[in-house]
C-alpha cells in the first residue's frame, strides 16, 4: 500500500522519522520503493543536472517532469511520488495550477513540490484549492541560486531566522501539507518544527527535523564532484561501476567474453538442415 499524507502526519506525531530520497527512473525507483523509503522527490534539478546532464538545471520543463515522474510512478507501490515544479512554472497562481495538474494527471504524482519564500503564497494557496498537496521548500532555494549564483547556508542571523519562520508560517496557513527546510542552522530547524503540525523534512537542517531528505546518486557515489557537509556517502557505486565498464571493454577486445556459456546452441541436424537448404 502506498504512503499517504495522513501517515505522514502520523510519524510525526508519533516521533517516527520520515524517509526522502530521490529518483528519476524505474530501476532507481523500483529499489528504492523495495526498501520501503517513504517519499520520491522527482526532483527538478536531479533531473536537469544528473539525468540530463546538462550544466545548469533550470531549464528543465514540465514535459520533461511529467515523463520522469510517470517513469517514476508506475514502477512503484509504496513510496509517496511528489514531482517538484520547474523554475518559472508556477510564477502566478493560475499557471501554477495548470502545470501542477498536469503534473498529477499525466505525470501521475501524488503532490507537487515547490522552493520558494512567502511570495509564493498565492501560488500554492491556489494549487491547494484545486485539490493538489503541496510540499513547499523554504531556505536555500532555486530561486535564491538563481539570484546570487551560490548555494550557501542561510538564515545565519536573528533576521535571517525571522524570515524562514515567517516563510513557513504563511506556507503552512496557505495550505502546505508539508515543508522541506534546507542549508539552515539545526537550532532555526527544531523551532520550526517544533512549531507546526506539519511535517518537516530536513536537507542539511540537522538533527531535529521529522524526516531527512538526500539525492540518492550523491549517497551512492554517482554523482562525483559534488560535495556538502550535509551529504553522507553509504557507497561508491561510481568507482565500481567505471571498473566494471573497464572490464567489460577488455573482456570483449580480447576475445574471453563471450563465453561458451552465454552463447545459445542450435541441434545439430537442424544446422545440417538449415544449410543444405542455403546450398
Amino acid at each position: 500500500m502506498r504512503t499517504t499524507l495522513s501517515d505522514l502526519g502520523r510519524k510525526k506525531k508519533e516521533g517516527s522519522k520520515i524517509t526522502v530520497l530521490t529518483a528519476y527512473d524505474a530501476p532507481f525507483a523500483r529499489m528504492i520503493d523495495h526498501v520501503g523509503i517513504d517519499i520520491i522527490v522527482v526532483n527538478d534539478g536531479v533531473v536537469g543536472a544528473i539525468a540530463l546532464g546538462r550544466d545548469e538545471a533550470f531549464s528543465t520543463t514540465i514535459d520533461e517532469m511529467i515523463y520522469h515522474t510517470r517513469a517514476v510512478k508506475t514502477s512503484t507501490s509504496k513510496s509517496l511520488i511528489v514531482t517538484s515544479m520547474t523554475f518559472g512554472s508556477y510564477n502566478e497562481p493560475r499557471q501554477a495550477v495548470i502545470n501542477a495538474t498536469r503534473l498529477t494527471k499525466e505525470g501521475l504524482a501524488d503532490a507537487v513540490h515547490l522552493e520558494g519564500d512567502s511570495s509564493i503564497r498565492d501560488s500554492v494557496k491556489s494549487i491547494v484549492n484545486a485539490g493538489i498537496p503541496v510540499v513547499g521548500h523554504i531556505g536555500l532555494t532555486k530561486q535564491i541560486i538563481a539570484r546570487t549564483g551560490q548555494t550557501r547556508l542561510q538564515a545565519k542571523d536573528s533576521d535571517g531566522m525571522l524570515g524562514i519562520f515567517n516563510d513557513a508560517q504563511i506556507l503552512v496557513d496557505a495550505g502546505a501539507c508539508a515543508l522541506v527546510l534546507e542549508c539552515v542552522p539545526e537550532s532555526i530547524a527544531k523551532i520550526i518544527t517544533n512549531s507546526f503540525n506539519v511535517p518537516i523534512i530536513g536537507i542539511g537542517a540537522g538533527r531535529y527535523c521529522d524526516g531527512q531528505f538526500l539525492v540518492a546518486q550523491d549517497i551512492l557515489g554517482l554523482y562525483p564532484g559534488f560535495d556538502a557537509r550535509f551529504l553522507k556517502r553509504y557507497a561508491d557505486l561510481s568507482a565500481i561501476t567505471v571498473s566494471a565498464l573497464a572490464e567489460f571493454k577488455k573482456d570483449v577486445e580480447t576475445g574471453v567474453f563471450p563465453e561458451s556459456k552465454h552463447t545459445y546452441k542450435m541441434k545439430a541436424d537442424e544446422l545440417e538442415m538449415a544449410l543444405k537448404r542455403m546450398r
